[in-house]
């Protein structure tokens, strides 16, 4: 027995050490050793007799692949760390040289930047990522300055009165705080539903699946504080996935303390189909009133390129209803698409539920979109439209003169 392990001590230090400390991994294939030699004394002390013979072919063949899996991993190591290396030297030579890229970069940046398939995609990257980085410069700036304010001010208030003031501002604050969480909570028994379908992570970069984390936050934040709120439902929600890290990096640790309901459930599975009703403006039927026994569904979504149908698809496979704002029956609209944001809709959605007036819903549409609402005929409005869009696409100014001039000479005559 003896024997047999001084043999096996020998063959490691006659061929495995020295290769292992040629590639720097002495101290890892040392423990490896001693706890082979070791359980051989085990094996042979409780299994086999005095007469068995050690195989040492076997054992050479065990230490030449446990040694194989050790250099496998290092070398991958090795290059995945002079690839990162090559990466944030080529990133630092493009900041020297005036583009756009940020001053810090983690490790799971880099490697997405890495993944990304053409040069203008790597650069469209690094711009967003400076971008945000600015942003957050910005916002630190702001805060320290705002901070620095506060500080003078309270060195400069020492009269009772205003701290009497601001005491009563705290207290009223934590007071309100109170009220809306407790609204929060009866809506989660006693509110009418409204669902965010977040089945749409594959159809968006990272730029807008952040862009559309950040519109639910308002959202939540200004449902939270509306009279009657919804009861807010995260359907199609998965774990670890985009919107699940942008969440937490919004909330932090608030995220589980949040009064909605998330679930990795279809919102088929949840509600019956023939209450539910999809929000999308590519729908061909008009939302006339708020129906306060449905259900609506807002697609989670925020599409730089405007795809057009991908939410109305979606509910057609689900056989489910679906409806559009009114927003040409009650705004003069002007161009571009009649896509809101999601802070928008929760917006002139809560503003519907509380009055049921179109007209003070839809004041929460941006003022660009629209030239005013609707309180003139269809045809004279259809007119002053034309005459926009041709002043618009930069038409001589006589002809629109001349146009102008027609048609007012037309109502005097009508007069």
């Amino acid at each position: 027995m003896q024997s047999a392990n001084m043999l096996l001590k020998k063959i490691v230090r006659s061929s495995v050490l020295p290769f292992a400390a040629q590639h720097g991994m002495k101290k890892d294939l040392f423990p490896l050793s001693r706890t082979l030699s070791l359980s051989l004394c085990l094996k042979q002390d409780n299994s086999c007799s005095p007469s068995e013979k050690l195989d040492l072919d076997a054992w050479k063949k065990v230490m030449k692949s446990g040694l194989q899996e050790v250099v496998n991993e290092t070398v991958s190591e090795r290059k995945e760390t002079s690839t990162l290396a090559a990466a944030r030297e080529m990133l630092e030579m493009w900041r020297l040289a005036g583009k756009s890229v940020p001053e810090n970069i983690s490790e799971e940046q880099l490697k997405t930047f890495m993944e990304c398939t053409s040069k203008s995609a790597q650069k469209k990257y690094l711009k967003y990522l400076h971008l945000k980085e600015l942003h957050k410069k910005n916002d630190k700036r702001k805060m320290e300055e705002k901070k620095e304010r506060r500080l003078e001010a309270q060195e400069q208030a020492s009269e009772t009165d205003v701290t009497k003031k601001n005491s009563f501002i705290c207290l009223w604050a934590n007071c309100m705080d109170k009220v809306h969480n407790w609204r929060a909570a009866q809506s989660m028994i006693f509110g009418q539903p409204l669902v965010f379908d977040m089945s749409f992570e594959k159809d968006m970069s990272v730029r807008e699946v952040a862009n559309t984390v950040r519109q639910i936050v308002l959202s939540e934040s200004s449902n939270r504080r509306s009279i009657d709120p919804f009861h807010i439902h995260f359907c199609n929600f998965k774990d670890e996935s985009l919107y699940h890290k942008e969440f937490i990096k919004h909330y932090r640790e608030a995220w589980g303390k949040l009064l909605i309901t998330v679930t990795d459930q279809c919102y088929t599975e949840v509600f019956p189909k023939d209450k539910l009703i999809y929000l999308t403006a590519d729908s061909p039927k008009v939302m006339k009133t708020f129906d306060h026994n449905k259900i609506y569904i807002v697609g989670s979504m925020v599409d730089r390129s405007i795809k057009t149908g991908v939410s109305l698809a979606r509910a057609k496979r689900l056989g489910l209803e679906t409806a559009a704002l009114p927003l040409e029956k009650y705004l003069l609209w002007n161009t571009g698409a009649k896509n809101l944001t999601l802070d928008q809709m929760m917006q002139i959605l809560l503003t519907l539920k509380d009055t049921g007036d179109w007209q003070k819903a839809l004041e929460f549409v941006p003022k660009r979109k629209y030239c005013g609402f609707v309180n003139k005929p269809v045809h004279e409005l259809r007119k002053t439209v034309s005459l926009i869009n041709a002043l618009k696409l930069g038409k001589r100014q006589e002809e629109v003169r001349k146009q102008f001039a027609k048609n007012y000479s037309k109502k005097q005559t009508q007069k």
